[in-house]
């Protein structure tokens, strides 16, 4: 039975370099499927939040659409008290159909701004990374 020096295990110090070298490889490749199986498993858990709160949205942009479509019409009914029932339908359908093409040009404007949607900060750190992790191996 080997001694204790009082670092913990002489264990370490009577394997060779290669067993040592093997052992770090098979930690390793341990460390990186745990990581991916926490990873896999934190996705699932975010996964189904997504669909509850998707789910949800979906329900509140429905009843806002009822609402509005609600609005529309009181809006219709209170000008055809001034105007003719088909004018006052005609002037708030020229009105919805302003609003909603300034909003379509403004939302090109910002999709065209985020194109191309690829993390482009993220990926030039990649091979910094790389580059990190090539010169830690050769130490």
């Amino acid at each position: 039975m080997t001694e204790s020096t009082g670092r913990g295990s002489t264990a370490v110090d009577d394997r060779s370099i290669g067993q040592l070298v093997q052992d770090m490889s098979q930690q390793v490749q341990r460390l990186v499927r745990d990581e991916m199986r926490l990873a896999a498993e934190e996705l699932r858990r975010k996964g189904k939040r997504v669909g509850t709160g998707a789910g949800l949205a979906g329900a509140a942009g429905m009843l806002a659409l009822f609402g509005a479509a609600t609005l529309v019409a009181a809006a219709v009914l209170a000008l055809a008290l001034v105007v003719p029932g088909w004018a006052a339908a005609l002037i708030v359908g020229g009105a919805l159909l302003l609003i909603g093409g300034v909003a379509g040009l403004a939302g090109r404007k910002q999709l065209s701004a985020a194109v191309p949607p690829v993390p482009q900060e993220a990926a030039s750190g990649v091979p910094k990374d790389v580059a990190a992790l090539r010169e830690g191996v050769r130490r």
